[in-house]
């Protein structure tokens, strides 16, 4: 599965019935545990990569990249609002770019 179809897969269970959906469960919960549950994975995947295990980080990278997809959409910023600020980004060195942010 691609991201593109994650987020498509996403964005087509943000009104499933929550007793049928992890995703819609998860949305149905708002903004903040949505937020919540990213930090977990995210932490779990941080936890991984300092340990080695490749197959561990891989499968919680899949894990954070689920859940910040889904933090994205409990705040309706898309798959495509990421790449077009990532495109935005790509004008310039990733040194120029932090330095704007200032």
């Amino acid at each position: 599965m691609s991201i593109h179809d994650l987020a498509a897969t996403l964005e087509a269970r943000k009104s499933a019935d929550p007793d049928s959906s992890w995703t819609a469960k998860l949305l149905a919960q708002g903004p903040e545990k949505c937020a919540e549950k990213f930090g977990e994975e995210a932490v779990e995947a941080i936890i991984e990569a300092v340990k080695g295990d490749r197959a561990a980080l891989t499968s919680e990278a899949a894990d954070a990249l689920y859940h910040l997809l889904v933090m994205c959409a409990a705040r309706d910023v898309s798959l495509a609002d990421i790449e077009a600020e990532l495109e935005r980004r790509s004008a310039q060195s990733g040194l120029a770019e932090k330095a704007s942010r200032g």
